[in-house]
C-alpha cells in the first residue's frame, strides 16, 4: 500500500468504479486521523448502495457527500458541508475522478451530448477546485515546510490518454469517442494552467491516467482490473513532488505526452 500520511481526502464519483475502489484502498492506510469524503451525485440511489454499506463498516472514516459535478449549486453546497465537517482542519487531497463517456464522431454526436460531456469532465473539475481551494490552501500553510506532496496539499485530475493530442489520433478509429477525448484534452490543459496558479500556494496539481480499466465506463474488454489500476495510481500519487507538478502521468508512473 502507498505510504500516505495523516490527511483528509475528497474523491468525486466515489460510489462506483475507480472512485469506489480508491475509497476502499485508502481504508487500508493505517492512519488514525484519516478522513475520506466520498462525493457522489445520488447518495441515496441504487448505484451508491455499495458505498453506503462501506460507510456502515467505517462510519468514523468515510462521509458521503452529495456532489453532482455537473451542477454548480451542488458543488457549492458540497463545499459548505465539507467545510463544516472539517472545522479547523483542512483538505490535503482533492481527486477529480467523476466523468462521463459519450461515444460518437463529428457527424454523429448530438450537440447535447457534447455539451454535457464538457460540463462534467471540464467545467466540473474547474468549479470543484475553485470551491475547495480555501481548504487546500489551509492545508498547504499548515504544513509549514516548502515543497509539494499529496500529504501537504494536492489536486489530482483523473484524465486519459484519450485526451492526448499526440496519442489519440492513431487510436481514434478503434475508439471513436470524440466528446470524451475533446473533454479530456480540455482537462489536461486545465491541469497545466491551474498548476501555474496553484504554484505560489505550493499546492501540487497534475493529471493522472488510470489505464484502460474494466469498469462500467471502460467496458468488459478492458485489460486492467480496477484494483490494479488504483494500486498503481496510489503508488504514483504518494511519490509525487514538485518535480511532477503540472505533469501528465499514468498509473505506472510513466510520463505521458500531451
Amino acid at each position: 500500500m502507498a505510504a500516505f500520511k495523516a490527511g483528509n481526502v475528497l474523491i468525486t464519483g466515489a460510489n462506483r468504479g475507480l472512485g469506489f475502489e480508491m475509497v476502499k484502498q485508502l481504508l487500508e492506510v493505517p492512519c488514525p486521523k484519516w478522513q475520506i469524503f466520498a462525493g457522489c451525485r445520488d447518495p441515496d440511489g441504487p448505484k451508491s448502495e455499495a458505498l453506503r454499506e462501506l460507510v456502515k463498516k467505517h462510519p468514523s472514516v468515510i462521509t458521503i457527500i452529495g456532489l453532482d459535478v455537473a451542477d454548480p449549486c451542488s458543488i457549492k453546497e458540497s463545499a459548505k458541508k465539507v467545510g463544516s465537517l472539517l472545522g479547523k482542519n483542512s483538505l490535503n487531497m482533492l481527486v477529480n475522478n467523476a466523468a462521463v463517456l459519450a461515444s460518437g464522431s463529428m457527424m454523429t454526436i448530438p450537440a447535447e451530448d457534447m455539451q454535457n460531456t464538457f460540463n462534467t469532465n471540464v467545467m466540473g473539475p474547474l468549479l470543484v477546485i475553485r470551491e475547495y481551494l480555501p481548504y487546500l490552501q489551509t492545508a498547504a500553510k499548515a504544513r509549514g515546510t516548502s515543497g509539494m506532496s499529496c500529504d501537504k496539499a494536492a489536486v489530482i485530475n483523473i484524465s486519459s490518454t484519450g485526451g492526448s493530442i499526440t496519442s489519440m489520433p492513431s487510436m481514434y478509429t478503434q475508439f471513436p469517442v470524440l466528446p470524451y477525448s475533446v473533454s479530456k484534452a480540455g482537462l489536461n490543459m486545465l491541469t497545466a494552467l491551474i498548476a501555474v496558479e496553484l504554484k505560489p500556494d505550493e499546492i501540487l496539481c497534475m493529471a493522472l491516467h488510470p489505464g484502460w480499466v474494466r469498469t462500467d465506463m471502460g467496458g468488459e474488454e478492458a485489460p486492467l482490473e480496477a484494483r490494479e489500476s488504483v494500486e498503481g495510481m496510489l503508488r504514483v500519487i504518494s511519490s509525487l513532488t514538485e518535480n511532477e507538478h503540472g505533469g501528465f502521468m499514468d498509473y505506472t508512473g510513466q510520463t505521458l505526452p500531451w
